[in-house]
């Protein structure tokens, strides 16, 4: 019993010193794994950086993302004009396509082309954009395939929207556009 209690006498006393000690400096570290961690360099393989560019490394030529589905048009006239012509909807037109659709457009479309595809959207309105074409001008013709190439790659003022919409979304903005097309008609 003698042991014991001198035992606990001298832990008391132990961290009564450790803790009365200097308040700015670390005496004793718990855990010192979480005190001094090892530091990793992020997208690099075991530390070691893209050394041609000086930055992280890069994915592979020709990588796809998960879930993604390769454009195979070019972003020429001539590319333009095969769309126009041969690319057509993988969707079926369901309400369900049109109505995400019809959300999409007016998220990143109608503040240009207006509600109604009548090329009066709020930026035409207020002036910052001109000559936007209705959707059924004569002169236009457009097609499923052009309206996809158009939101991949932009064409005039307009850019291109393919980093905000995945595949699908775009095609179901296409099978909208062309309703709007057909209302007006």
């Amino acid at each position: 019993m003698k042991n014991f209690t001198k035992i606990i006498f001298a832990l008391l006393a132990l961290v009564t010193i450790v803790s009365c000690g200097d308040k700015r400096t670390r005496s004793v570290q718990y855990m010192p794994d979480m005190y001094v961690a090892v530091p990793y360099e992020p997208n690099s393989v075991n530390g070691l950086t893209d050394t041609i560019n000086g930055s992280n490394l890069k994915p592979v030529l020709g990588t796809i993302a998960r879930g993604q589905v390769p454009y195979e048009y070019p972003n020429t006239l001539e590319a333009y004009d095969v769309a126009k012509t041969t690319l057509k909807s993988p969707l079926e037109t369901t309400a369900k396509n049109l109505d995400n659709g019809k959300k999409m457009y007016g998220i990143y479309c109608a503040t240009c082309h207006g509600d109604k595809g009548d090329g009066n959207g709020v930026l035409v309105q207020r002036e910052k954009f001109s000559g936007i074409p209705k959707y059924n001008d004569a002169a236009r013709a457009i097609t499923q395939g052009s309206i996809y190439h158009v939101i991949m790659y932009g064409k005039g003022i307009m850019g291109s929207h393919a980093s905000q919409l995945t595949t699908k979304e775009r095609w179901q903005v296409v099978q909208y556009v062309l309703k709007l097309k057909e209302d007006l008609k």
